[in-house]
């Protein structure tokens, strides 16, 4: 005899409730890089529009720095630690495979015994979880999910490589996922283009890491393989193809560009941002995210910390609708249409 399995339901729709985001003390000016590669401030900034990066002290670990980020996005979504049935963390520079770093951070803010899992989906890390983080919603598996996107950038920063030692910065960024009376998260457009996966990767597998000099930043007691990046491509391909992907985040919510009053592109690169900016036609009025100036490419990282900062600045305010897409080393991507907390 075949019985029916009960289905287990949720909220019927979920929202962002609050975010946070941990910047870490120590700011890198662009003239500290120069003594390591030629270069020069303006050649920085044309490129990127970079100039300033953090970088993480030696206690500030991943784990310090995203239980930092969660407890200002918890206490903004008014909710006890307790309420959390789930902790997702994004990160490429945890160098424990294993126990998730997301256990360790649930038992730090009190979440236990929520399920954890750490992700790894580079820049597009956000997006994922937060794909994620409302499907748990609303399948009723948690009721409200934190999300954190964090990395010690500067720690696969090689500094004499002139294309990438100005980019990388350190930080974290959280958000808390809960149910929500009307819509507040559109359908995430995810994928990958595995073909291209050498584009954007580490000079080296851990197993064949030898602990060459000259990698890991300066005043760093060990090294390690650094990230390395072939720039026109990513270039190339985050104007075109990541134009597009926007574009299906837009028509997938039922919201056209000219409804959209926020823009939070992944901070990668400034000339990047611009560009999206013309292939999507942005109304000249919508506010766009401009974090990667102050706080360079945080990775997963990068979203959340723009997010708080634009609300923190008036750039945004609760209710708004943004878009949002992150896109990185995989090659992978992810973007929605959301609702400010």
């Amino acid at each position: 005899m075949t019985h029916a399995i009960t289905p287990r339901r949720g909220a019927e729709h979920s929202r962002i409730l609050g975010v946070g985001g941990y910047r870490p003390h120590r700011v890198v000016p662009n003239e500290e890089l120069l003594q390591y590669i030629d270069s020069s401030d303006e050649w920085i900034r044309t490129r990127s529009g970079i100039a300033t990066r953090h970088w993480a002290g030696p206690e500030e670990t991943v784990t310090e720095m995203s239980v930092a980020a969660a407890g200002k996005a918890i206490a903004q979504a008014g909710i006890r630690p307790e309420q959390i049935g789930c902790v997702v963390v994004s990160t490429v520079s945890h160098f424990k495979q294993t126990p998730a770093v997301a256990t360790e951070i649930a038992d730090r803010i009190g979440a236990s015994p929520a399920a954890a899992f750490d992700i790894s989906a580079a820049c597009a890390g956000f997006g994922y979880a937060l794909n994620l983080a409302d499907g748990m919603v609303r399948n009723g598996s948690a009721e409200h999910v934190l999300i954190i996107g964090v990395e010690r950038l500067s720690d696969l920063t090689d500094i004499h490589d002139r294309s990438t030692a100005f980019l990388f910065g350190d930080g974290a960024g959280a958000a808390v996922i809960g149910p929500s009376d009307t819509p507040g998260i559109g359908p995430v457009v995810w994928g990958s283009d595995g073909a291209q996966a050498g584009v954007i990767t580490q000079t080296q597998a851990w197993d064949a890491f030898k602990g060459e000099a000259g990698v890991g930043g300066p005043s760093k007691e060990a090294t390690y393989p650094a990230l390395t990046m072939e720039g026109q491509t990513v270039f190339r391909w985050a104007v075109w193809e990541m134009a597009k992907v926007a574009q299906q985040a837009l028509d997938a919510a039922g919201i056209t560009a000219d409804q959209l009053d926020v823009f939070v592109p992944h901070q990668a690169n400034m000339r990047i941002t611009d560009a999206m900016i013309k292939a999507l036609k942005l109304p000249a009025g919508v506010p766009v995210a401009r974090d990667i100036a102050e706080t360079g490419n945080t990775s997963a990282a990068s979203i959340p910390l723009a997010i708080e900062r634009m609300l923190a600045s008036g750039e945004a305010k609760s209710g708004d609708t943004a878009l949002l897409i992150g896109f990185g080393a995989g090659l992978v991507y992810a973007a929605a249409v959301v609702v400010l907390p």
